[in-house]
């Protein structure tokens, strides 16, 4: 059949099972935009107050599903109001797909209106994109792009569709399916599969000779520690990291991004490692002697001083990027490839191990916290983890991200939702959308953010409001830029420039002004009341927890420092 490229667009992402969009429309997708009218019972899509938060949101939607996000915005300053988002994506290897609008290609280049080379100024930040400038090449480009976005070590890719390209006709053959495999398996140089079949046994063929190594690295160990990140969750290997853990006898830290991997509740779980990893974490890291890491890429955050990093310890690097390896940290011996399946084959070459007095010296580690009547973080977080342990949470960036990681038991993977790698302040309302969109049973999902971070989102109370998404927005209000002033108060002798915000607006106010539920609370007992309420109505609403000003993430590792030494307990 013919059809435009707009009506193309459509079509195959209704062929790749996309049930929700999200995006901001402007004159160069208005023929995107009329074709998704004509297939609004086949497509749903969520208008965003600002295309950065649709992008976001898109990234939410494929970090809590598993499937690829899909954003659309127009040409110019739409598309560069993407730019942040898809560098977050980027950084945490979400799947994303970005669809731009551009001019006539008549008009390139001669500084029309709202024109910009979005595909060249984020060619660092995706893992491709393209500028498509011929309407026959229309499908197969979408279709590559998904199939790229989502394979091997997963990131954004952005197509870029001109105003006339979207206007011209060709014919379309719509595809699904075991058909898509054929055509798709054609750019394997452009993204690795899991290998299966064939492929697996050519792998293995290969990966023998490091396989052997590694049982033998295993075998020779005293004191190993298994060092998880986002990558497990991506290869959705979290059963064959906890079989390895219990086969090798060996307590687990983990990344940010690979919290929930191993649940919070298992003993072997020791907590986050780095700047604010736990004592127990970082002082395993620097004790162990076989350190194997898996979906990894030691961020500097991670690692503190990378020249006294885990000291004591030959090092086994487990990832499917083989740019990642020997980057930051030098490996004894690497294995390149996806998590599930070199853990699989790993498993069955390791013998059982029994390290109990390790395991014990780790667990003693653990801190305690003193048990006081103060309103502090940790006691709201456990609340809502008493109240919903399966829940979704999001995060914005600062003090109240570290605070979740840290006393937010994390129980399975994808359960939250943050951005590790850019570190992105306005990140968390819209990704919390996206999140709460991508659950078919409409399930609430809560967003811990501060008061700092939730400035530069709050417009997109309107989309969770008119959509009715239920997101319970947890404001940690300090009235400050807490994590600047933190390390002002460590760092700038308490020089204390441009961090305080005594100024608007009235959060109580503003979520009456959005037409949501506002509670404003200073103790545990009313948090937990406030809290419980929203989970059973599973309706929007804002709740603001009024904390002092100069509360701290403890523990806290100073810059450039190694990990067991700390300058905040």
């Amino acid at each position: 059949m013919k059809l435009n490229g707009a009506a193309i667009l459509i079509e195959c992402l209704i062929e790749q099972e996309v049930g929700t969009v999200f995006g901001f429309p402007g004159g160069a997708v208005l023929p995107i935009y009329d074709e998704l009218y004509k297939r609004m019972d086949r497509i749903n899509h969520v208008l965003t107050a600002h295309e950065q938060h649709a992008g976001h949101a898109a990234d939410g939607y494929a970090r809590a599903s598993g499937k690829t996000g899909v954003c659309i915005a127009t040409s110019g300053p739409g598309a560069t109001n993407l730019v942040t988002a898809i560098a977050t994506a980027y950084m945490d290897s979400s799947p994303v797909v970005f669809v731009t609008g551009n001019v006539p290609q008549s008009l390139m280049g001669t500084d029309s209106f709202q024109e910009a080379d979005i595909s060249g100024m984020t060619m660092p930040i995706t893992k491709h994109n393209y500028l498509v400038t011929n309407v026959d090449r229309l499908a197969e480009t979408i279709r590559e792009a998904f199939y790229i976005a989502s394979t091997g070590r997963p990131g954004p890719v952005l197509i870029d569709i001109p105003k006339d390209v979207q206007l011209a006709e060709t014919e379309y053959e719509p595809l699904s399916g075991p058909a898509l495999i054929p055509l798709l398996s054609k750019k394997k140089p452009l993204a690795q599969l899991r290998p299966e079949g064939e492929a697996l046994e050519q792998y293995k063929t290969k990966a023998e000779p490091r396989l052997e190594k590694a049982s033998q690295l295993i075998a020779e160990a005293h004191r190993p520690l298994i060092y998880c990140g986002g990558g497990v969750t991506i290869s959705g290997a979290q059963n064959e990291l906890m079989a390895l853990a219990a086969r090798v006898d060996a307590p687990i830290v983990s990344t940010l991004m690979g919290l929930g991997a191993a649940s919070a509740s298992n003993d072997r779980m020791l907590g986050m490692l780095g700047m604010h990893g736990t004592h127990a974490a970082n002082i395993a890291m620097q004790r162990c002697d076989l350190l194997i890491a898996v979906g990894v890429r030691f961020s500097d955050r991670a690692l503190g001083d990378a020249s006294k990093f885990a000291p004591n310890a030959k090092v086994l690097h487990i990832d499917i990027d083989r740019a990642e390896i020997n980057k930051n940290v030098s490996t004894t011996l690497h294995i390149t490839g996806d998590a599930k399946t070199v853990l699989e084959l790993l498993l069955a070459r390791v013998a059982q191990k029994q390290h109990a007095q390790w395991m014990q010296q780790a667990r003693s580690m653990i801190e305690d916290y003193v048990n006081d009547d103060k309103f502090e973080p940790r006691k709201i977080l456990k609340a809502m983890s008493q109240i919903a342990p399966q829940m979704t949470v999001a995060t914005d960036v600062g003090q109240h991200q570290m605070w979740t990681a840290q006393h937010f038991p994390f129980i399975q993977p994808r359960q939250l939702i943050s951005s590790g790698g850019l570190g992105t302040m306005g990140f968390g309302l819209g990704a919390a959308m996206g999140a709460a969109k991508s659950d078919p049973q409409g399930k609430p999902v809560a967003l811990a953010t501060g008061d700092g971070s939730f400035r530069m989102n709050l417009t997109e109370l309107s989309t969770i409001g008119y959509y009715n998404i239920p997101v319970i927005v947890v404001i940690f209000n300090n009235g400050t830029l807490g994590m600047v002033r933190q390390w002002q108060t460590l760092f700038f002798g308490q020089r204390y420039s441009q961090t305080t915000l005594n100024r608007g607006p009235d959060f109580m106010k503003l979520a009456d002004a959005y037409g949501l539920n506002g509670t404003r609370v200073d103790n545990v007992a009313d948090f937990k009341a406030a809290f419980k309420a929203a989970y059973e109505a599973g309706k929007p609403c804002l709740i603001e927890c009024m904390l002092d000003i100069d509360e701290m993430v403890a523990p806290m590792v100073a810059p450039g420092s190694p990990i067991d030494s700390f300058c905040l307990n």
